[in-house]
C-alpha cells in the first residue's frame, strides 16, 4: 500500500479482528442471514421482557441459531469472503446441521434429562461429538485459532490424562463418550455459566450499544471530549482519552473501540504534534479501558455477577475507583508527553461548544441514564437492559438522520445479532474449557502448582497469576480468558491466601483485558498502528507505558481491598483516592520521563517508587510518597539545565 494512503477502517478491522472477516455479498442467503439475525433477537427482547426459558433452552436458541448465521456469512478461510459472491453449499450443510445438533437439546428436552440417568444413546453421542466440533470451528472463523487449540488442548488432556507425565496434573482420563456427553449436555460444559449469561444480559447489553451507535452517540461522546478538553496541553490525546472512557461505557471491544474512535482522533493526535506510535498507543491503551469502565464494562463483568454471586451494582461500584486510577494514569500520561513535546491546546474556535452540545444533544445520555438508574434501584440486569434499549430506541425518533423506518429497524435488529456471534461462540468454547477444568479437577490441580511455585507466598502467586492470564489473553478473548483464569485461578487466591472474591475476580478480569495492549499480541494497539501507520511493536510498548495503572492497580486492590469497596470506611476511602490519583500522576510520570521538566533516570525510578508507596491507602506510607515527589517538584523548579525544556505555560 503507498505510504500516503491511510487505510481505512473496514481494511484495520479485518486485518486486526477476526469477527470483521464475513462475507460481504451472499446473493439469495442474505434474506435467511436478516431473517435469523431479527428472530434472534426479537427472541432475546421477548424473554428479557416476559421471562427467559429454562437455561438449557435459552442457551441451545442462543447458541444454536448463532452457528447457523456463522457459517452462513464466515467463510473457512480469511480472505475467502472477498472471493466467494454466494454461500458454498458445503457451508449450507454446516450451517443447518449446528443449528438441528444444537436445537436437538430442544426437541428432545426431557428425554436427554433423563439420559443423564438411564444412559445416552449412541444418537445423542453422535449429537454432542458433531455440536462440539461445528463449536470450535464456528469459534476459529469468528475469533481465530488460538482458543480453539486451547480448546482442542484440554479435550486431549481430559482423554489421556493418564499418559501426563506430571504427577501434579495426571489423572485417569475420562471416555470419549462420556467426554463428549458431559462437555454437550451437563450445565458444566457448553451450556454452562458464560452461556446462559451470554443468552440471558450479553446479547441484550451488544444490541444496546447497536442502538445507541444508530443515534449517533460516538460521534456526540468525540464531540464533548474536545469540547471538554481540546483546548489544555495536548489536548487531542486528552480528548481521546475521554472520548474512550466515554464511549467505554456503552461498549465493550478494544479493537472496535479503536478503530471507531481512532480513525477520529489519531489523525487529530499526529497533526497537532505526537509521534504516530504515541498516537496509536494512546487510543488502544484508553478503548481497552472501556472493558472495565462502568456502567457496562466488557462482556466478562455479567459472568462475574453470576460467578460471585452478587447484583450487578455491586461490580459497577467496585469498578469505580480501578477505572478511574486506569483513565486517570493514561489521561496525565498525555500531559507529560504533551509538556515534554511542547504541544499545546486546540484554538477555542475550532472546538465545539460544551453548552450548545449539551442544548441541543442531552437527550442522548438519557439511555445511559437509565440503564445507570435501573440497575442501582435494584432491576435484573435484564430488565436493565430491555428498559435502555426502550429509551435508545424512543431517543432515535428525536433526531431526523437517526430516526428508524421499518427497513432500518430490520438492520438494526440484525446488526444486534452479528456483533453477538463472536462473543456467543468464544462463551460457548470457553464453557469447553471450564467443563474439563471442572470434571478433571484441573483446577485443583493448578492450585497445587501455584502454591508449589509461589512457596505459599501471595506476591508470587499473584504475579504467576498475572502472567498465565496474559499469556491466555494472546489467544482467547477477554470473555473467554476471565471465564478460565475465574475457573481456574481466582479460586486459588480466594481459598488459599484469603484474598475478598471480588478483589480476585477483578484480579483476573484486570489482567486479561492487559492482554489486548501487551505485546507481542497486542491487537488493539496493532489496530491503532494500522490506522497512524506506525509501527505495531513500539505502538504496544508504549500503550504499556500509558496503561502502566492496568498493571499496577490490581496487586494494590489485593493488598488493600478498599480500592474495589470492600470493608469501606468513609474517610479512609477518600484519603485513599485522593493519594491514589497523587501515585498515578508520578507512577505517569516516571514511566514518560518528564515530571516539572525532563527527569532523570534516579528521579524517575523515584517518582516510580512514590508513586506506589501513595497508591497504598495508608497514612504513612502516602505520607512519604508525598514527600518524595515534593522532593522531586523542588529539585526540578530548580533545575534550569535540560536542553530549554522549560516550564510549559499553558494550563492543564
Amino acid at each position: 500500500m503507498n505510504e500516503n494512503k491511510e487505510l481505512n477502517t473496514t481494511e484495520i478491522l479485518e486485518k486486526y479482528s477476526q469477527e470483521e472477516n464475513y462475507r460481504k455479498k451472499i446473493g439469495r442467503w442474505a434474506w435467511v442471514v436478516t431473517f435469523l439475525g431479527v428472530s434472534l433477537t426479537l427472541f432475546h427482547l421477548y424473554t428479557g421482557y416476559f421471562g427467559t426459558l429454562p437455561s438449557q433452552m435459552q442457551g441451545a436458541v442462543h447458541l444454536g441459531t448463532a452457528l447457523g448465521i456463522i457459517f452462513l456469512l464466515f467463510p473457512a478461510k480469511k480472505g475467502w469472503h472477498k472471493k466467494q459472491k454466494t454461500v458454498p453449499w458445503y457451508d449450507v450443510i454446516l450451517a443447518f446441521t449446528a443449528m438441528y445438533v444444537t436445537y436437538h437439546k430442544i426437541i428432545f428436552f426431557d428425554s436427554i434429562l433423563q439420559s443423564r440417568i438411564s444412559g445416552y444413546s449412541t444418537m445423542d453421542v453422535i449429537i454432542s461429538v458433531l455440536g462440539i466440533l461445528l463449536l470450535l470451528e464456528a469459534t476459529r472463523r469468528t475469533v481465530g485459532v488460538p482458543i480453539v487449540i486451547v480448546a482442542s488442548i484440554t479435550l486431549l488432556y481430559a482423554l489421556f490424562g493418564n499418559f501426563v507425565p506430571t504427577q501434579i496434573l495426571s489423572h485417569p482420563g475420562f471416555a470419549f463418550e462420556r467426554l463428549a456427553t458431559d462437555i454437550w449436555y451437563k450445565e458444566s460444559g457448553v451450556f454452562g455459566t458464560p452461556i446462559q449469561i451470554s443468552a440471558k444480559f450479553i446479547f441484550l447489553f451488544l444490541f444496546f450499544g447497536v442502538i445507541l451507535v444508530n443515534t449517533k452517540i460516538g460521534e456526540f461522546f468525540n464531540n464533548l471530549a474536545f469540547a471538554l478538553t481540546g483546548r489544555f496541553t495536548g489536548g487531542t490525546a486528552k480528548a481521546a482519552v475521554t472520548a474512550s472512557a466515554l464511549q467505554g461505557m456503552v461498549s465493550g471491544s478494544s479493537v472496535g473501540n479503536t478503530v471507531a474512535s481512532g480513525s477520529f482522533t489519531i489523525p487529530m493526535m499526529k497533526k497537532s504534534g505526537f509521534k504516530p506510535e504515541f498516537a496509536a498507543a494512546t487510543e488502544a491503551s484508553a478503548s481497552t479501558g472501556g472493558q472495565i469502565m462502568p456502567p457496562l464494562m466488557g462482556a466478562a463483568a455479567f459472568i462475574m455477577m453470576e460467578y460471585l454471586g452478587v447484583s450487578y451494582a455491586t461490580i459497577m461500584l467496585s469498578a469505580i475507583i480501578p477505572a478511574i486510577l486506569y483513565f486517570t494514569g493514561i489521561f496525565i500520561g498525555t500531559h507529560f508527553e504533551a509538556k515534554k513535546l511542547k504541544i499545546y491546546g486546540l484554538p477555542k474556535a475550532d472546538l465545539p461548544s460544551f453548552r450548545k452540545l449539551m442544548a441541543q444533544n442531552w437527550y442522548m445520555l438519557l439511555p445511559v441514564v437509565i440503564i445507570i438508574g435501573t440497575i442501582m434501584i435494584g432491576f435484573t440486569p435484564q430488565r436493565a437492559a430491555i428498559m435502555g434499549i426502550a429509551g435508545a430506541f424512543i431517543v432515535s425518533f428525536i433526531d431526523k438522520e437517526s430516526r428508524m423506518n421499518l427497513k432500518k429497524l430490520i438492520y438494526v435488529l440484525e446488526q444486534g445479532a452479528r456483533v453477538a456471534l463472536a462473543v456467543i461462540a468464544a462463551v460457548g468454547t470457553a464453557g469447553i474449557i471450564a467443563g474439563v477444568v471442572s470434571i478433571t479437577g484441573l483446577g485443583a490441580k493448578f492450585a497445587s502448582g501455584i502454591i508449589a511455585l509461589s512457596g505459599g507466598i501471595l506476591i508470587f502467586a499473584l504475579f504467576f497469576t498475572m502472567i498465565a492470564c496474559l499469556v491466555l489473553g494472546m489467544g482467547l478473548p477477554t470473555t473467554a480468558n476471565y471465564v478460565v483464569t475465574a475457573t481456574v485461578a481466582a479460586p486459588v487466591l480466594i481459598n488459599e491466601f484469603g484474598i475478598a472474591p471480588i478483589a480476585a475476580h477483578m484480579f483476573v478480569f484486570y489482567f486479561g483485558i492487559a492482554a489486548d495492549i501487551t505485546p507481542p499480541v497486542c491487537l488493539a494497539a496493532y489496530a491503532g498502528a494500522g490506522i497512524a501507520r506506525a509501527n505495531p511493536f513500539k505502538s504496544g510498548v508504549i500503550a504499556v507505558k500509558l496503561a502502566i495503572a492496568a498493571f499496577i492497580v490490581p496487586y494494590i486492590f489485593v493488598y488493600n481491598e478498599i480500592l474495589v469497596l470492600v470493608n469501606v470506611e468513609v474517610i479512609p476511602l477518600i484519603i485513599g483516592l485522593i493519594t491514589a490519583l497523587l501515585g498515578m500522576m508520578a507512577v505517569s510520570s516516571s514511566v514518560i520521563g518528564h515530571f516539572m521538566r525532563d527527569s532523570y533516570l534516579w528521579e524517575r525510578l523515584i517518582l516510580f517508587a512514590a508513586g506506589i508507596i501513595l497508591i497504598i491507602p495508608d497514612f504513612v506510607s502516602s505520607a512519604i510518597g508525598a514527600l518524595l515527589v515534593l522532593g522531586i517538584y523542588f529539585i526540578q523548579k530548580r533545575r534550569d539545565d535540560d536542553s530549554g525544556n522549560m516550564e510549559m505555560k499553558a494550563t492543564v
